[in-house]
């Protein structure tokens, strides 16, 4: 926490699908859930995952989350929902579920999840559901999506709803182009998702995506399915922000070669930097 905000982060997310949080008991998620928020303080708003196929776990999680001070939760859909109509009952479930001041994020992440959510569901879940206040979007490819459900908001005077991006961040200055309000994802440089949406915001689009390059190479590393739990854990264990780079079984870990490769892509990023 102490590493993330002083790289001036302007919110967390706990709990997501990349990381750990599958591999947790019930009770070292609620752990982890109040002492990061303890920790946070309110300094900035945290948003906690509490994604569960078990509607009576997830609002467990959800209202501990909420009490311990996080500003809102995220719900990824069940896997295996068939169809338009399974998914909204279902989000129907989870919003029933759910306090009735429960602030809830959309993961739309159907790379994980096999559940595709179509921009005309999504506005049909945002003016069913109040309490939906944020998409998390990292469909892929997604841009077109990102795209239709900002201009046909805008033409048809919906509610707005923040957008924000995962997938590493991969496509991040295309993505905040076609209308995303920021980042929701991991890094181990969480300095660049910063600097490129303040860039951004201030109307620097091209140095923006100036400073995005710098860090490209490292960041499509990271990227990596399977394995990019394990090198972001290495990198953030190398920047001083976790004790161990170890991944909780069942997990990859590193080999050699790759961690040769780190060292590379670290180094030309450290040049590049300076320069």
């Amino acid at each position: 926490m102490d590493f993330y905000l002083a790289r001036r982060v302007h919110g967390l997310t706990l709990l997501g699908i990349m990381g750990e949080a599958p591999k947790l008991t019930p009770a070292e998620s609620r752990a982890v859930v109040r002492r990061a928020l303890a920790r946070v303080a309110g300094r900035v708003p945290v948003v906690v995952g509490v994604s569960n196929a078990e509607l009576g776990a997830l609002a467990a999680l959800a209202n501990d989350a909420m009490a311990a001070g996080a500003a809102g939760v995220m719900v990824a859909p069940a896997p295996g929902l068939a169809g338009d109509a399974a998914l909204v009952d279902y989000m129907a479930s989870v919003f029933a579920a759910l306090d009735p001041a429960t602030p809830v994020v959309y993961q739309d992440y159907p790379q994980a999840t096999g559940v595709p959510l179509t921009v005309e569901v999504f506005h049909r879940m945002v003016e069913a559901f109040p309490r939906l206040v944020m998409l998390k979007h990292e469909d892929c490819p997604g841009l077109t999506k990102l795209r239709r459900i900002r201009a046909e908001t805008a033409r048809a005077g919906r509610r707005r709803v923040s957008v924000l991006v995962g997938n590493n961040a991969i496509y991040y200055p295309q993505e905040l182009a076609r209308g995303a309000d920021g980042a929701m994802t991991g890094f181990s440089y969480p300095e660049m998702l910063v600097e490129v949406y303040e860039r951004f915001i201030a109307g620097d689009a091209e140095g923006a995506e100036d400073v995005f390059d710098v860090y490209l190479p490292l960041l499509r590393y990271e990227a990596q399915p399977g394995i990019g739990l394990a090198v972001r854990k290495e990198l953030l264990f190398r920047r001083g922000a976790l004790a161990s780079p170890t991944v909780r079984a069942p997990g990859l870990t590193l080999a050699a070669e790759e961690h040769r490769e780190l060292d590379r892509l670290v180094a030309r990023l450290e040049r590049r930097l300076k320069a």
